[in-house]
């Protein structure tokens, strides 16, 4: 989501853009430069995980593998509330996200467990 107000959206601003006529600090259009660079980096870092999981859930129907592992979810989820902690994000936050991926990853390898193998 972007902190950026709708009617900046609507005057065709491009992100960290403020709206012709604008008097926004330049230290906020700084900020959220950062942020939608940020943004950015997220979408492309989840497409490679997909692309990455996508794989795993076609191997796990080659070789007729459960589509989860809560065995390793719960390893993940420990370890990821560690980084969160360190990191300074609320672990309960990063549960709540990965919580998010992992429904979706499940959902991927359910899907390829219905294609046609090669």
């Amino acid at each position: 989501m972007s902190d950026q107000p709708a009617d900046a959206a609507q005057a065709g601003a491009t992100p960290a853009q403020e709206p012709a006529g604008g008097t926004t600090p330049p230290e906020l259009l700084s900020l959220r430069a950062s942020i939608d660079n940020l943004d950015a980096a997220l979408v492309h870092l989840l497409a490679e995980r997909f692309r990455c999981t996508r794989a795993v859930g076609a191997l796990k129907a080659r070789m007729d593998l459960p589509p989860a592992d809560p065995g390793r979810e719960k390893i993940q989820i420990a370890r990821l509330r560690d980084l969160a902690s360190e990191s300074g994000l609320d672990p309960e936050f990063a549960e709540k996200f990965l919580a998010l991926i992992i429904d979706e990853v499940i959902h991927h390898h359910l899907h390829a467990r219905e294609e046609p193998q090669a």
